[in-house]
């Protein structure tokens, strides 16, 4: 049995019709709120849930918000009431707020953290004791390369999604005595949040045209594998999935050190640490500064 949060539309939806169609119980949960935030709307997640059922799937809706403590139980008890047990959790819900870090408002700083991070930790929180009884289940959570690398406007995002990283190996550290597996993957795929890059310019014409190519339905087949019984000894990994690219991603390890019996000054700092270590230091990527090939 798996509960897909924001599987009323796109990548969420995707993951909730595969996982159905592989023969799991599925929980699709989603507000219906707007990608910014705000509104609600249980159109989307019946029209998913119709579609499993019309296939010849099972599937239930759940139509609470991930972004609260009350509201994530309620979640849960959706998915005890609708089918007795839980087996995996998908935390895949998110919007976005974008806006320059000097123009960003607390408002824009809270609500996308409160959905794109502690929204993870409630829904994962409230699956846990369930997890624990039974002694198995496994999380995947959907972070972002706005996080592992860097975008413009995205402060909040990015932040949020980092953040998803430590929370992922927390799990994968605290419960892998009950045999609970956590697991992030960062999505390239066009959704209605990706759709929202304005096309005002040649740059942003062509990043809209590679992006629509990166359907929400590649991201599906790595996220359901990592909930199977075949993926038991995988934990505490961070994906990728890129169309037909499937990505292992590195996580932070010391790449240079510098020692002296003496001590540190700042002077020697500047003079001595820095120059050492400047050849290893990263410089101000973006996502496509790094992934400078179309998907294919």
């Amino acid at each position: 049995m798996v509960i897909v949060t924001g599987a009323g539309n796109g990548v969420g939806a995707e993951i909730a019709k595969m996982a159905a169609a592989g023969g799991a119980h599925v929980l699709v949960n989603d507000l219906g709120g707007h990608a910014e935030g705000g509104g609600a709307d249980t159109t989307p997640a019946q029209c998913v849930v119709d579609e499993i059922v019309a296939g010849g799937g099972i599937a239930a809706p759940s139509f609470h918000s991930i972004a609260t403590w009350d509201s994530a139980q309620l979640i849960i008890q959706d998915a005890i009431n609708a089918f007795g047990r839980i087996d995996a959790v998908i935390n895949n819900a998110g919007i976005l707020r974008d806006i320059l870090f000097h123009k960003m408002t607390p408002e824009d700083w809270d609500l996308v953290r409160a959905v794109n991070l502690d929204g993870y930790f409630y829904v994962s929180r409230a699956a846990a004791p369930y997890f624990r009884e039974q002694g198995s289940g496994a999380f995947v959570h959907m972070t972002s390369t706005s996080g592992l690398i860097g975008n413009m406007a995205q402060a909040n995002y990015s932040a949020a999604k980092m953040g998803v990283l430590g929370l992922s190996k927390s799990i994968a550290l605290d419960m892998q005595r009950f045999n609970v597996r956590s697991n992030c993957i960062a999505p390239f795929a066009f959704t209605r949040m990706v759709a929202r890059i304005p096309a005002n310019d040649e740059k942003n014409r062509r990043r809209l045209e590679v992006a629509k190519r990166m359907t929400p339905d590649k991201i599906a087949p790595l996220a359901c594998a990592l909930v199977s019984d075949g993926a038991a000894d995988v934990s505490g990994q961070i994906f990728a999935a890129r169309m037909n690219e499937m990505i292992l991603f590195s996580q932070p390890r010391p790449v240079r050190t510098a020692q002296t019996s003496d001590g540190w000054t700042p002077e020697t700092v500047v003079s001595h640490v820095l120059p050492a270590m400047k050849p290893h230091f990263y410089p101000l990527d973006i996502s496509s500064h790094v992934f400078t090939w179309d998907p294919f």
